[in-house]
């Protein structure tokens, strides 16, 4: 009998040591994003992608999380950047966010898709810009014209760094698509080009046509002289005047500046991309806006170029 006892007390013993590792496990901090997005589908994948994206679970994790529940895929909210491991599992099983939609156009500009973020959710456009500043390499033409997903109830900084996040990722899956490799330096090279096919372009069988004649005038040097590099920022809806051809002294003037301005002049789309890395093989350096058909007639010389107006 005493043995029998001796037992049960070494097998009680056992008991509390594993319910202290067990609550002490839990209470290990974890380090997570404020906002995570849980893609669609199992389980499974859903941790799958949270390892790809610096949060390992092992066996027990997901053992947990099994006994909580399902999480939901989409944003949700973790309320704080730093949790107890046991509060993380719960967190992502529980945690929901309200999302709103916003869409970006190919060819708008930060400074009105801004404004629109801001009316939508509604946050402020000082702080918005002042996020997009710290986390975007360039001006313009980083987001991707798309309708987003976005949570409610975040602030402005971590609002752009949900875009920037987003965004980049998409950059880098496309360049390695059509190029074999991310080097964002020159990829943007091609954006700033492809933001001026997207302003200019009547549609997307004419990109490859007008990107052809950018790349025919650079050729030459000659300036490119579009007026879709001048519908910038606060001007993408404003017509372009003579006035301000001779005023406007950005870089993004191609009436003044030779080249493609070193950044991109508005939103992009993977077509005005496309367009760009296969040009048209065309040597047409003119091209006018057909008013009847709204379409452009392209020509080889000024003097077919003056007979299309």
């Amino acid at each position: 009998m005493p043995n029998k006892i001796r037992i049960l007390a070494i097998f009680l013993d056992f008991l509390v040591i594993i319910a202290l590792t067990f609550m002490f496990y839990l209470l290990l901090p974890v380090q997570t994003e404020r906002i995570v997005n849980l893609p669609k589908g199992s389980l499974n994948k859903i941790i799958t992608y949270l390892g790809e994206n610096g949060q390992s679970l092992n066996p027990l994790d997901t053992y947990i999380i099994r006994m909580l529940g399902v999480p939901q895929s989409g944003y949700i909210d973790m309320k704080h950047e730093i949790l107890p491991r046991g509060a993380y599992l719960k967190a992502l099983v529980s945690s929901k966010a309200a999302t709103k939609e916003v869409t970006l156009i190919p060819g708008e500009t930060m400074y009105f898709f801004i404004r629109s973020l801001a009316q939508r959710f509604p946050l402020s456009v000082e702080s918005l810009e002042s996020a997009y500043d710290k986390y975007f390499p360039y001006p313009d033409g980083v987001i991707f014209p798309d309708t987003y997903k976005l949570p409610v109830g975040v602030d402005e900084d971590e609002m752009m760094k949900t875009l920037y996040d987003m965004s980049i990722k998409r950059h880098q899956q496309s360049a390695i698509e059509l190029l074999g490799e991310y080097n964002e330096a020159e990829w943007f090279k091609y954006v700033s080009m492809a933001s001026i096919v997207q302003k200019e372009a009547a549609d997307n069988q004419e990109m490859p046509i007008v990107a052809a004649v950018i790349f025919n005038r650079i050729k030459i040097g000659m300036p490119l002289q579009m007026d879709g590099s001048l519908n910038y920022g606060p001007y993408s809806h404003s017509k372009v005047t003579p006035e301000r051809i001779r005023n406007d002294d950005t870089p993004y003037n191609t009436y003044r500046n030779k080249g493609v301005p070193p950044y991109p002049a508005g939103s992009v789309s993977i077509q005005a991309i496309k367009s760009v890395l296969h040009p048209a093989d065309v040597d047409y350096l003119y091209f006018v806006r057909d008013r009847a058909s709204g379409k452009h007639k392209f020509s080889k010389t000024y003097g077919e170029h003056r007979s299309n107006f």
